[in-house]
């Protein structure tokens, strides 16, 4: 390939905190990696790259030496620099293709790609397709307050092993949080776990073997259908509605496949931001006792849902009292991800097993995370800063759904709570995707968000970290061809 090729990094920021340098080494070598910049590729000269780009040549040497020593770019002498070829050895795991982006016929995207790219740095405004609120939307002082709180309890607690089924205290205030769902659960039914992911993973191994089905919303959380698979378990998609699972195609096919596992958003749910109806609640739990499989209640939106006043707020576990059903939780989306402190609500002696299959994979969790997350619960201070939240987020949501439809996405369901709105964009959401990423966004595709994987016209869009006009400069672009 001999054409110059474009890395396509953005503005640069000056006074950030990383300089001009790292900020270009880190652009150009996150675009190899996702093969928006091909092997063979010309780099621009120094002196184009510098001009385009508003920085000193000395600045963009500095910035090729270091691609070049990382194994991104070689210097071929006389001809400049060019995007090396990366072996398995030095590439490491990729999961983006080769080839230009995808037509609709092609494998599209995988769940790989998103998470990889949801932890790359990034301005929070710069990825309207996050699943979580901008981190200056969080309350990192309230965080350290408790931190400094624990950190002053004896030191024989702050290096121990924790308590195998969670602290003790915080399941008590769980109890306590749980009651005013109108869920009865004693603290010897409540097991803690490294966020919800880990729940659903020892759900999942706990209760089924490989060969066996688990039901998923469709659409629905897309880390989920990657980590059952690897499990060996059948992946079967369930159509969600606006109130709720199609009802009478779940009844069929539990008929068909005799799942072992429903796993379900009541309130909230991901990505739609829709919440399940008191008559579809009753009618999921009674053909879950026609055909024998358990409910798996995934409620991590929960604090950020407004009441029944606002939208349906129908609890299942609220329903079953946890004999069918068992009840996830967690703080990761509404108090700090790195905390990574989660729950089971379940019978004691689903608890127990629970218990003993997480002993078998992590002998315990956090300690030191579970004790700050129950400090700032027992203080009161958690009420305050989830109704923040809240008010935060209608403040912005009417308005970007308007911005939405402005630049021509397709909302069917403008949901009135939550982070997500589920929109239609007309075109291959996969490769839009793939042209954001050029553009230095992070889009979320909607055929991640399937089982089936499939080509799909849908997209997620977080309401918080879209306000940035980059971002509807872009689609209006792309959505006006």
């Amino acid at each position: 390939m001999t054409n110059t090729s474009n890395p396509a990094i953005g503005l640069l920021t000056r006074g950030s905190g990383e300089t001009l340098i790292d900020q270009i080494v880190r652009s150009v070598s996150s675009r190899i990696d996702d093969k928006l910049l091909r092997s063979g590729a010309r780099m621009p000269s120094i002196r184009q790259f510098a001009a385009s780009h508003g920085v000193s040549c000395f600045t963009v040497v500095a910035s090729y030496d270091k691609l070049v020593a990382k194994g991104y770019v070689e210097s071929r002498r006389g001809a400049g620099f060019f995007v090396r070829e990366r072996s398995p050895l030095n590439a490491g795991e990729r999961s983006m293709p080769d080839a230009p982006p995808a037509p609709l016929e092609a494998k599209p995207l995988d769940v790989v790609w998103l998470i990889r790219n949801m932890f790359r740095p990034a301005p929070s405004q710069r990825v309207p397709g996050s699943g979580v609120l901008p981190l200056e939307w969080l309350d990192g002082p309230m965080i350290a307050n408790a931190l400094r709180a624990v950190s002053r309890q004896s030191g024989a607690l702050l290096v121990n092993y924790g308590v195998p089924q969670g602290f003790l205290p915080l399941r008590q205030q769980l109890q306590l949080k749980l009651a005013e769902l109108e869920i009865d659960a004693a603290p010897e039914q409540i097991v803690t776990t490294v966020g919800v992911t880990q729940a659903l993973d020892l759900v999942a191994r706990e209760f089924t073997r490989p060969g066996d089905t688990i039901f998923v919303d469709d659409p629905a959380w897309f880390l989920m259908f990657g980590a059952f698979a690897a499990m060996g378990l059948k992946v079967v998609g369930i159509p969600r509605l606006a109130d709720g699972p199609d009802i009478a195609r779940l009844a069929a096919m539990a008929a068909l496949h005799k799942p072992k596992l429903y796993v379900i958003n009541s309130l909230l749910h991901n990505p739609t931001s829709t919440s399940l109806s008191a008559a579809k609640a009753f009618q999921v739990l009674r053909i879950a006792g026609e055909h024998g499989f358990t409910i798996v209640e995934d409620d991590i939106y929960c604090d950020l849902h407004p009441g029944s006043a606002v939208q349906p707020a129908t609890r299942m576990a609220a329903l079953d009292q946890l004999d069918r059903v068992i009840y996830l939780g967690g703080f990761s989306k509404s108090l700090a991800a790195n905390l990574r402190v989660g729950f089971i609500a379940t019978s004691p002696e689903w608890a127990q097993r629970l218990c003993d299959r997480k002993m078998l994979a992590t002998l315990t969790t956090s300690d030191i995370g579970e004790r700050v997350v129950y400090k700032v619960l027992s203080e009161g201070l958690y009420r305050k800063h989830v109704d923040r939240l809240r008010g935060r987020l209608d403040a912005v949501r009417a308005r970007t759904v308007r911005q939405m439809e402005k630049v021509g996405l397709k909302v069917d369901v403008a949901p009135p709570a939550g982070l997500f709105v589920w929109t239609d964009t007309g075109i291959d959401t996969s490769a839009l995707a793939e042209r954001a990423m050029a553009d230095g966004l992070l889009l979320a595709p909607g055929a991640l968000f399937s089982p089936s994987q499939l080509p799909s016209t849908r997209m997620r869009m977080n309401v918080s970290t879209s306000q940035e006009p980059g971002v509807w400069e872009f689609l209006a672009r792309e959505l006006g061809r």
